[in-house]
């Protein structure tokens, strides 16, 4: 044997046993990179080369995918070739190998011959990768020398490119089923959330526990680094983070964040009831404010899925990640039934709390009901002819239709409450609550709680919720009597509610909004309280919107005897007794007297007298009306220099009209009072014709 011939057997024994080698080593290997990696370190030994290349097409996508290496078996970057500019292209339609003897005489690939050129390769052999059961693709070699590659050699990369082929088709499988089997567990897990979603929604009526918990699960299942729901506040007009599952926040998204709906990728989902993908590139153009808290966060993408439930969009499911990874189509049809049943979870749980919230405010209304009906009415109705109180009851009819805040101001025992349902019943509020509160008979530590509320735990004793009275006047009239006796230190809040008509309960950052129309009631000067420091200015000119002025008792004395006959009444029907009559000097005495408590103290007076009467005959103790009188309003000779300066102005009138009463000029008319006052005034001054002219005679 020759020294050439052992040479060429020599040879061609390393290259079967370099084949046996890969065989074995590829055979061994999941990984199509690693493969290919360790075919370039095992084929330099046997084949010279400088360039080697895999092309693996794919018939579905229509798409060529090229793996190159050096003779080292480091990687090459590779461009991307449309298919039918690649060799890879050529060798698996036709499947047979394609050998360029030398590149520079090539024109049918262009685009990978420039490739080739500048990689430094000058002739290159390609092989088809193909299995028993499929075609894969294509192995080409290349080297720097033109016409490098024997026909021997080329038999054996043919026998090579098989044992890739094989290597490639268990890696590309092994790849397929990893992705399978990923794929079967993200849709277990998947289905899993959907079941976990279901569950919660039967069984949880706390919507924010529900929402917490199925954010986290959304987070997890759907590989995001944050997950949440938005609600709409009760007016509608924005959207506030309900629950929220984001570990790796910077806290410029919270629980409770108010967002607009103009403006914000949650809004557009919102008012559209669509879907709405941001990636990077929409948040680098938006640059609103919600953008830049966003980019804060370092959020490189989200989707907003609107929570549908019966054609109507009751809030929105928001995810997002701070990787590169975008949402795909299939991502958002996922979460589209997601949101299916965490909507009917939202419309549930808001239903609840609309029937819980409703009963509450039922009983509540039952307990201010009752405790009206125990109190009983001062009086039924209003009564008094007297123009003072003419006067105010006007000033009643003019600002009953508004909706304007009223300030009744008098004295103790008026009737400052019955003025302010007379402006209730006549106002287009009078079929919804009249919630009073009398500021001054609640201690100073519950007053913010009995206005506003509170929540479970809010302080020690708050051991549920609370509706206070501002919700619960929603759409109706608020009474706020004594107001003067609200503390300084509430006053803002209260303003708050006048010029906002909105408040938080205590213990909550939530805020509620209320349409409720203020009456406050005062005995006091809150100008002075103004100036004292103890009234809040801003608020006394909020308050004193439209004034009425409630006259005391003294000052509609002819109105007296209609409510002595109406108290006596009322009194004995209750007492079932029999009230016929009012002596004529009981009648004068108590018109008489000042009432320094006002209609209250007359009502306590008529009551005494009905208890103490034991005929038909009311029988009231004048004594016990004296001392009062001598010490109101500077006592009896103050009284008397009043009614002498009214006696002497009322004969002056007389004579100027010859005692005629009635008629245009006559002296009711003159003195602006009806004939039945003035006569009524005459007999309480002891004025009369004859009487006069013995005293002038």
């Amino acid at each position: 044997m020759s020294s050439a011939q052992l040479v060429l057997e020599t040879a061609a024994a390393e290259r079967y046993e370099s084949l046996l080698r890969v065989s074995q080593t590829l055979t061994s290997t999941r990984s199509f990179e690693d493969l290919l990696s360790i075919l370039a370190r095992e084929l330099r030994r046997v084949v010279e080369f400088y360039y080697l290349g895999v092309g693996i097409y794919d018939e579905k996508a229509h798409s060529v995918s090229l793996k190159l290496f050096d003779d080292s078996g480091a990687p090459i970057e590779a461009p991307e070739l449309a298919p039918e500019q690649t060799l890879t292209w050529w060798v698996y339609q036709r499947q047979q190998p394609l050998v360029i003897p030398s590149v520079e005489g090539e024109t049918r690939f262009p685009a990978a011959v420039e490739l080739l050129k500048e990689c430094g390769v000058l002739s290159i052999c390609t092989f088809p990768l193909t299995t028993a059961r499929r075609r894969i693709g294509a192995l080409a070699v290349g080297s720097k020398h033109p016409d490098a590659y024997s026909k021997d050699e080329r038999v054996f990369l043919s026998l090579v490119a098989d044992q890739v082929a094989l290597a490639a088709d268990a890696a590309l499988n092994f790849k397929a089923s990893q992705r399978a089997q990923a794929a079967l567990q993200r849709e277990r897990d998947r289905l899993q959330l959907l079941l976990e979603v279901t569950k919660q929604v039967v069984s949880n009526l706390d919507l924010r526990d529900l929402l917490r918990a199925t954010s986290a699960s959304i987070r997890r299942v759907m590989e995001c680094d944050a997950a949440g729901v938005a609600l709409p506040d009760c007016d509608g007009r924005q959207l506030r983070v309900y629950a929220l599952d984001f570990p790796e926040s910077k806290g410029m998204i919270q629980e409770d964040r108010v967002i607009s709906l103009e403006n914000s990728p949650l809004g557009r989902a919102f008012q559209t009831g669509e879907p709405v993908l941001v990636n990077q590139k929409d948040l680098g153009q938006a640059g609103s404010e919600e953008s830049a808290v966003v980019e804060g966060e370092g959020i490189k993408s989200s989707c907003h899925i609107p929570l549908v439930s019966r054609n109507r969009t009751v809030g929105v499911l928001a995810v997002a990640r701070l990787g590169e990874r975008v949402f795909t189509q299939e991502e958002v049809g996922f979460l589209t039934q997601v949101a299916g049943p965490v909507a009917i979870a939202v419309e549930n749980s808001c239903a609840y709390r609309q029937i819980a919230d409703l009963k509450d405010k039922l009983a509540q209304e039952k307990l201010y009901l009752e405790d009206e009906i125990r109190a009983e009415l001062n009086f039924e109705e209003i009564l008094g002819e007297s123009a003072a109180l003419r006067r105010a009851l006007e000033q009643v009819e003019k600002v009953a239709p508004t909706d304007s805040t009223v300030l009744i101001y008098g004295e103790t025992g008026t009737g400052k409450e019955l003025i302010a349902r007379a402006i209730h019943d006549r106002s287009a509020r009078r079929a919804n609550s009249f919630v009073k509160l009398n500021c001054a008979a609640i201690p100073t530590g519950l007053l913010e709680s009995e206005l506003f509320g509170h929540e479970k735990g809010a302080f020690t004793g708050a051991v549920a919720q609370r509706i206070g009275r501002f919700e619960l006047a929603h759409r109706g009239t608020m009474f706020l009597d004594e107001i003067g006796e609200i503390p300084l230190e509430l006053q803002p809040k209260l303003l708050r509610v006048l010029q906002e008509r909105e408040f938080e309960r205590l213990g909550s950052a939530r805020t509620l909004r209320t349409d409720a129309r203020l009456i406050a009631a005062t005995n006091r000067d809150l100008a002075s309280l103004v100036n004292e420091k103890r009234f809040r200015e801003d608020l006394f000119y909020r308050l004193n919107v439209f004034p009425v002025y409630v006259p005391p008792l003294r000052e509609r004395a002819e109105d007296v005897p209609l409510l002595v006959r109406h108290f006596a009444q009322q009194f004995s029907r209750r007492m079932n007794r029999t009230i016929l009559s009012i002596p004529t000097e009981a009648m004068n005495a108590l018109a008489a007297y000042d009432w320094p408590g006002n209609i209250r103290e007359l009502q306590n007076v008529i009551e005494r007298a009905v208890i103490l009467s034991n005929g038909p005959v009311l029988r009231v103790e004048l004594p016990d009306l004296k001392p009062l009188a001598a010490g109101a309003n500077g006592g009896l000779k103050k009284q008397g220099v009043l009614d002498e300066a009214e006696r002497k102005q009322i004969l002056a009138v007389l004579e100027e009209t010859h005692w005629v009463l009635s008629g245009p000029d006559g002296a009711a008319a003159r003195l602006g009072l009806k004939r039945s006052t003035l006569q009524y005034r005459m007999n309480k001054l002891g004025v009369s014709r004859s009487t006069h002219q013995r005293s002038a005679d």
